[in-house]
């Protein structure tokens, strides 16, 4: 069932986005070699829990950090590590949400540490601006599918591929709600666009083949390719007036 939020929900929704929103910031000026993938998730925990928020992933199905941290060919849901230390070049998908008065903020960023290399800079700005054409996209009266299309285009228009086991979700009073966002899809299918509606748009973009799978922890999603993959996500809610990102940090 899909739920359409109200405009007390919606403001409630934008302080959840903005506690998630600012912990994705400071994650990411956190973000320099030699730093522990650990040490990020440790400020991420701090600074929800110092505005009286939750984690939403710390204990999701059993999941036993505040954040993903992914690196490099790893998609998404990568668990932080002590032993994990950030090397120059690599980059850094880092996925948090924030509880905030009954509801939720989730929200990505793909960083680079240090110098990287001119292929992994065009990844991540083709990422970055694909969400961003999907958020142009969700406008009442359109369909999930327009959202999913104009994802899909800008991507592939750049040789590179969209991940399709994974997909953007509905947010609100629950982490994941109907409807399904997928990263690819056909103009004018799929639910239709309503306002009040919240989704989490979050491309998972991969140099190489769409392929992914799981490692052994359960969690870590990897390329099966090995190339590097990228992640950007933001929580919007679809209004008459057009798309409102809700994941904005202070």
């Amino acid at each position: 069932m899909i739920v359409l939020k109200t405009s007390r929900e919606l403001a409630a929704m934008r302080n959840a986005g903005r506690i998630a929103a600012t912990a994705r910031k400071l994650a990411g000026e956190a973000v320099e070699v030699g730093v522990s993938t650990w040490e990020i998730d440790r400020i991420v925990r701090q600074y929800i829990e110092k505005m009286g928020a939750t984690p939403s992933f710390l204990g999701y199905d059993g999941f036993p950090a505040s954040a993903c941290i992914s690196l490099n060919n790893e998609v998404i849901h990568g668990i932080p590590s002590k032993s994990r230390k950030l090397k120059e070049g690599d980059i850094v998908s880092i996925d948090i949400g924030a509880f905030y008065e009954g509801f939720h903020g989730d929200c990505a960023w793909t960083f680079p540490c240090g110098k990287i290399s001119e292929d992994a800079q065009r990844l991540l700005d083709a990422t970055k601006e694909s969400m961003f054409k999907g958020i142009e996209a969700a406008k009442v009266g359109n369909r999930v599918g327009d959202i999913g299309s104009a994802v899909q285009t800008y991507v592939e228009a750049r040789n590179y591929s969209v991940v399709r086991e994974f997909v953007g979700h509905g947010v609100g009073a629950k982490l994941h709600e109907e409807p399904s966002v997928p990263n690819y899809g056909t103009p004018s299918r799929g639910v239709r666009l309503l306002p009040g509606m919240t989704i989490a748009i979050e491309p998972m973009v991969n140099i190489g083949k769409c392929g992914v799978k799981v490692l052994p922890d359960g969690w870590t999603t990897v390329t099966t390719d090995g190339s590097l993959s990228a992640h950007f996500e933001n929580s919007i809610a679809i209004t008459a007036d057009g798309p409102v990102i809700l994941t904005v940090p202070e």
